[in-house]
């Protein structure tokens, strides 16, 4: 749950975390995972619930950021213009976002029956990092009943590192995956949850760092592009509207440099920010519908708590790694350099 106090991993943290350090903290957010997991064989997907109502009718407010378009999602033009999510967000490798689509289409319309007939169609939320490194990806080995599982297994505490689409996730030449963090940020006197949850899968072993640690020098892996990617997902309770989240998204690049990447040319690196303070219905019987937001000049803090938690978030998902042979590489984990 999160980077343990007692890791030896020192992050400057303003913020304090939240109860269990992870994105579930925000009340309601959950997560669902399914790893795949064999000889040549390591994969999977993973699921963020923004609520545990139906998504569609019940749609949050989000902004995505787009800090290199190396990436092969689907549904992030629709979030972008409409400024909601209407689905879960599922996270699996490059080629099987096409069968988490269709399974995520799937699971939409038996929850929906007016999915296609009486209203229109859903936009499903699909992102990807690439496992082959790790994983024979060519086999196409995530099928639908293995997207429907991790749908229908929501949870409020779930495992980091190698488990569900981070199962053969390669990050800074060490075991990537899946990882998670929180802060609290108090507002008007009243508490509030900033979480992250990453896919990490990008960097060049020689430039980690972690905290004022240039760890990576002291890492003896092959030395490669700063290549991959990284899907990075950011959760609050605070009352936001989709401009402010779209933000607060952008700032995911500072958690990304903290921890030595630039970004580089063949990554993929996209940033997905929602509030679940703020409802749209997806039928309305008003013309006008109130939202809350906060004044921008007080998102500073809010900022801050968010690249907090991504960079840990990141760190997180490095330490719960642990080694893995797999299709083409070897990554061990992050702890047998601590």
């Amino acid at each position: 749950m999160g980077l343990p106090s007692n890791s030896g991993i020192n992050l400057f943290n303003k913020y304090r975390k939240g109860k269990k350090n992870l994105i579930t903290d925000i009340d309601a957010v959950r997560v669902g995972h399914v790893t795949i997991q064999r000889e040549n064989v390591n994969t999977g997907v993973t699921v963020v619930f923004p609520h545990h109502g139906n998504i569609f009718q019940d749609k949050v407010m989000a902004g995505v950021a787009v800090l290199n378009g190396f990436g092969k999602s689907v549904g992030l033009l629709q979030v972008e213009e409409l400024g909601t999510i209407e689905t879960p967000i599922l996270m699996t490798n490059t080629l099987s976002v096409g069968t988490a689509t269709t399974a995520l289409v799937k699971y939409m319309l038996n929850q929906n029956q007016d999915i296609g007939t009486t209203t229109g169609t859903v936009n499903c939320l699909v992102t990807e990092c690439n496992d082959g490194k790790l994983n024979d990806i060519r086999g196409l080995h995530v099928h639908e009943e293995d997207v429907l599982k991790a749908l229908n297994s929501p949870s409020e505490d779930f495992k980091e590192g190698g488990v569900g689409a981070g199962t053969g996730m390669y990050c800074f030449g060490l075991k990537g995956g899946i990882g998670s963090a929180s802060r609290i940020v108090e507002i008007e006197g009243k508490e509030y949850t900033v979480g992250a949850l990453v896919l990490s899968n990008y960097g060049s072993p020689e430039n980690l760092m972690i905290g004022e640690n240039y760890l990576g020098r002291k890492i003896k892996a092959k030395s490669t592009k700063d290549e991959g990617s990284i899907i990075i997902i950011i959760g609050t309770d605070i009352p936001l509207n989709e401009r402010q989240l779209k933000r607060i998204a952008k700032r995911s690049a500072i958690s990304l440099g903290r921890t030595g990447s630039f970004i580089g040319n063949g990554s993929g690196d996209i940033a997905i920010a929602f509030s679940t303070a703020n409802r749209i219905p997806h039928y309305s019987n008003k013309e006008i519908i109130e939202i809350k937001m906060v004044h921008d000049d007080k998102l500073d803090k809010i900022f801050e708590a968010a690249v907090e938690a991504v960079e840990e978030s990141i760190i997180s998902s490095l330490y719960h790694g642990k080694t893995t042979v797999g299709y083409l590489e070897k990554a061990k984990g992050l702890k047998e350099f601590l």
